[in-house]
């Protein structure tokens, strides 16, 4: 489990939006994150979709209408999300979070063109 890095600061607000399928975190620092359903699932930071070991990660597919089910504090330190297909092993820390919200749109266009060299679509 990655601790917290010193210069991350805080959650001050988690809001879920059912219908949009966003998750919303807002940090001490101001910065405010509308994280989708569908990003926090393919890039879940479980074994499952990393694998064990650079080059290992494995590619979600027909994630497009996923959402959130649940959401459980772990310690101080971060989340344990339940999405809608089943998924709920991955632990999203405060720091992972922040991170995803400072580098969303590069992580959706390297989502997006993984899939398109596999051939694969965000649709179940």
């Amino acid at each position: 489990m990655a601790g917290l890095h010193k210069g991350v600061p805080q959650p001050t607000e988690i809001t879920l939006h059912q219908v949009s399928k966003i998750l919303e975190v807002a940090f001490a620092d101001g910065q405010r994150f509308q994280l989708p359903c569908e990003l926090l699932r393919v890039y879940s930071p479980s074994a499952e979709v990393r694998g064990h070991g650079p080059g290992q990660e494995v590619l979600q597919v027909g994630k497009k209408d996923v959402s959130i089910t649940a959401i459980e504090p772990v310690g101080q330190y971060a989340l344990q999300l339940r999405f809608s297909d089943g998924h709920d092993t991955g632990i999203y820390s405060w720091d992972l979070l922040y991170d995803y919200g400072m580098r969303q749109r590069a992580l959706w266009d390297d989502y997006l063109q993984r899939l398109a060299a596999a051939g694969a679509t965000r649709d179940a």
